[in-house]
């Protein structure tokens, strides 16, 4: 082998490492977190600045890449070509095809991409420079291919652009936390925020029958005893609980006893829709500087109350105080079953099953009510949805806690 030879080989391999080089650079900018990249460079990173800067002139990168990684395949394949037929003749242009594709395709393509993607923000900023020297080199066959792309354009339509869907969100979140980024608390914090604005109010208010209210013509003894029940705000009614008039502060009663009428004190109520979007809420009782809002329905039926505390509950879970009673529910038992409580969100309780379906009712006494198609009662069992639900407790014409389990499978009948 005469050092013509050598020199061919050398070359040859110099080539496939800049097709690696290529490979590598177009996973790393494809795959860099750019998140990442900006926290570092918040840090101080000037480099990581830079990246940032080069990583958003996509186009011109990408196009650099790919004229430089299609030029040193070429060259090494008419090298690796030249060089067979030179050792065994006609036979030397099939054996080089197999040789080049071979040599390229694993190590000019497939393990420098693979390594790029599991160090995608190294490899970014390692590159960088001589990847910005490339793209300054290759300006005019960049402007040359821009000017191609628009007139393809003009003949292909590109695809709308809608940016991230509320689900495509989410998906990212699930990766995230999959991959050990955040944990499953954060993950739920992040999922929470990202649905907050779909939520009715009507899916987290306290229904009319819990609501602890007061009459106008209450006296001081009454009014003390429903505060001393831990409540810092009450709804005041005239007649009936369909007719509030008013919001009672703890904080005014105590400080104004004996000295002025309830009516006097008590201030104007905020009224919402049941179907009034939980972030449309939070902004109407910021701007009313208020922490309490009365639920009505289309027909101006009092259904519950809502209150800021049970906004944030929606965005980072229960939150309990020392005049709280902790209700669980969800609480699973030895043999697999779960009791749930009949104010629990049907939809989670539904996922907690597997069960992909859509139903009116928000709550699982709801549910349980429209299955049976009247009040349940303790005792009751019906099954639904693969499910066999038994009425644990009830009370007021309503179940409270219900024992929720998979219903056995009917065994297939031999024919």
């Amino acid at each position: 082998m005469d050092t013509g030879d050598l020199s061919t080989i050398f070359a040859f391999l110099l080539l496939v490492l800049c097709s690696a080089f290529f490979s590598a650079s177009e996973t790393a900018y494809t795959s860099l977190n750019a998140v990442r990249l900006k926290r570092m460079a918040s840090d101080g990173d000037a480099r990581a600045a830079k990246v940032l800067a080069l990583a958003e002139r996509y186009e011109d990168l990408l196009s650099s890449i790919l004229i430089g990684n299609n030029v040193v395949n070429i060259l090494a394949t008419a090298l690796a070509t030249a060089m067979f037929v030179r050792w065994i003749g006609g036979n030397g242009v099939s054996v080089a095809t197999i040789v080049t594709t071979v040599v390229i395709l694993l190590f000019g393509e497939v393990t420098p991409k693979n390594i790029a993607k599991d160090h995608a923000e190294a490899i970014a900023l390692r590159f960088y420079p001589l990847l910005f020297a490339i793209t300054k080199l290759f300006t005019p066959f960049n402007w040359l291919l821009g000017c191609w792309q628009k007139l393809v354009g003009r003949v292909v339509k590109p695809a709308e652009d809608r940016g991230f869907t509320e689900e495509e969100l989410i998906t990212i979140v699930e990766e995230a936390e999959s991959e050990g980024e955040i944990d499953a608390h954060e993950s739920e914090l992040i999922r929470s925020a990202i649905e907050f604005t779909d939520v009715d109010v009507e899916e987290i208010l306290t229904p009319r029958v819990d609501i602890e209210a007061i009459a106008l013509d209450a006296t001081d003894e009454e009014i003390a005893r429903a505060f001393q029940a831990g409540f810092s705000r009450l709804p005041v009614y005239q007649e009936t609980v369909d007719n509030i008039v008013g919001i009672l502060h703890e904080k005014d009663f105590y400080a104004h006893r004996g000295e002025k009428a309830v009516s006097e004190l008590m201030t104007q109520p905020t009224f919402v829709l049941e179907t009034t979007k939980v972030s449309d809420l939070l902004k109407l009782l910021q701007k009313t500087k208020t922490h309490m809002a009365v639920v009505v329905d289309e027909y101006d039926g009092v259904t519950g109350i809502v209150t800021m505390e049970d906004i944030l509950e929606e965005l980072v879970g229960e939150i309990w105080d020392e005049h709280d009673e902790v209700v669980e529910d969800y609480r699973k038992l030895d043999d697999g079953a779960y009791l749930v409580a009949g104010s629990a969100n049907l939809d989670d309780m539904l996922e907690l099953f597997g069960i992909d379906k859509e139903y009116d009712p928000v709550t699982v006494n709801g549910w349980i009510q429209e299955g049976l198609g009247r009040f349940p009662k303790a005792g009751d069992r019906f099954e639904l949805d693969g499910l066999r639900i038994t009425v644990e407790k009830a009370e007021k014409r309503r179940a409270t806690e219900v024992r929720v389990e998979r219903a056995e499978p009917v065994p297939a009948t031999e024919g």
